[in-house]
């Protein structure tokens, strides 16, 4: 892209001839060919001749489980990735003074570190726009305080029913857990005809609740029956005897939702009491696929992005990040990027910078090319894109045909 920035000074002194001269400046910017930058240079325009320079430094806070106990930190360092990955796109897309930064605060991994953050920000900070949390449980403690404070803010990744509706501030970036289940089901009920299943979740986790919740209410629709559903918490590493339980029963397929980091554990361990029914599982990344080794294989999962896929810049994005990071992207890292890039779009489509001026810019996006196709956002804050079943073949997730 060739930017030129020309600057013409007219000098004038009394009693002498005006005199004009031209400085003609030409800055050529290389954007390595990827259309995640060519998307990068349309979210901030620099200023043109005959224009107001609106150049300035917005800062967005971010709201990750930096510390904590689980597997949450080191997701929340993956988000970390997207984001930043993000940001950097799109400030060195052009030459132009306009800047996003960031101001990241840890919520210790819990709901009531995310109420801490979120006020951390908002009253210290004075930000107006935050990007966070990662958890439904955190997200539904936090946004109410953005909602409160009239700050936009918008989770990349919690995805239990009814938080957007929380307010007009609040966005969430994942579809809502009864948009994927449905979907979910209906794509893999069409080739498995399960008639009988069994459902698992983590009963201290608020979206495993939402999602089981949600299971259930799509199987009573459609006339499949629910043999069992067993609980277990967070931290657990034994689910033998659930499983026993399952499996006496000789379901048709089993159900589980869970966070990390039980997920591989529970898929080893339904291995090795010879299980052999397809396991379907929510959120299931590469990197949960590597854990669990052979026992992955075979295992369903409802999500709406792979690593393979040919929408908007997603190609150059996996390589890039690959690159820099050493290893491909998970949905984690995926999704958070992806929210930058919203809220960037949210930004350079507002009128202005306040909060209420970019909560009506998102609530308006409608088609915005992502890695994960068409975007937009619904009525309730909730987001709109097509989803996908996906299931582990040969070690990796492949799509579910």
């Amino acid at each position: 892209m060739f930017i030129a920035v020309i600057c013409s000074i007219n000098c004038r002194k009394a009693g002498i001839k005006l005199r004009t001269f031209a400085l003609i400046l030409t800055i050529v910017i290389s954007v390595v060919g990827f259309s995640a930058c060519e998307r990068a240079s349309q979210i901030i325009q620099p200023a043109t001749p005959g224009t107001e320079d609106k150049s300035q430094k917005i800062s967005i806070g971010v709201v990750l489980p930096v510390t904590g106990t689980g597997h949450l930190p080191f997701t929340g360092e993956r988000m970390k990735q997207g984001m930043e990955f993000a940001l950097d796109e799109i400030n060195n897309a052009q030459p132009g003074d306009t800047r996003l930064k960031f101001i990241i605060e840890d919520d210790t991994s819990t709901p009531e570190g995310a109420v801490v953050a979120f006020n951390k920000l908002i009253h210290e900070h004075g930000v107006s726009l935050i990007i966070g949390p990662a958890t439904s449980s955190a997200t539904r403690a936090a946004f109410p305080v953005a909602q409160e404070n009239q700050v936009v803010a918008i989770s990349p990744t919690s995805s239990a029913r009814g938080l957007s509706a929380i307010g007009d501030f609040v966005f969430r970036v994942p579809r809502a857990t009864n948009i994927v289940t449905l979907q979910g089901v209906e794509t893999t009920y069409a080739k498995l005809n399960y008639q009988r299943v069994a459902t698992m979740y983590n009963e201290t986790d608020f979206f495993s609740m939402d999602r089981d919740t949600a299971l259930r209410e799509t199987f009573t629709a459609i006339g499949v029956e629910v043999l069992t559903t067993e609980v277990f918490q967070s931290g657990d590493t034994d689910f033998s005897a659930q499983l026993t339980r399952i499996k006496t029963l000789e379901p048709d397929a089993i159900f589980v939702s869970v966070l990390p980091p039980e997920k591989p554990g529970i898929l080893i361990q339904a291995r090795e009491l010879g299980i052999s029914v397809p396991v379907i599982m929510s959120s299931l990344t590469s990197i949960d696929v590597e854990a669990a080794g052979a026992a992955a294989e075979g295992a369903i999962t409802f999500i709406g992005w792979l690593s393979t896929d040919d929408t908007p810049g997603n190609q150059a994005f996996v390589q890039n990040y690959n690159m820099t990071y050493g290893t491909t992207p998970d949905i984690f890292a995926v999704a958070s990027y992806t929210s930058v890039y919203i809220l960037a779009e949210a930004i350079k489509n507002a009128q202005a910078t306040d909060a209420i001026s970019i909560r009506n810019a998102l609530a308006n996006i409608r088609d915005f090319d992502t890695v994960f196709g068409k975007f937009s956002f619904n009525a309730d804050g909730d987001a709109i894109y097509e989803g996908k079943a996906l299931i582990v073949k040969d070690g990796t997730l492949q799509p579910f045909e």
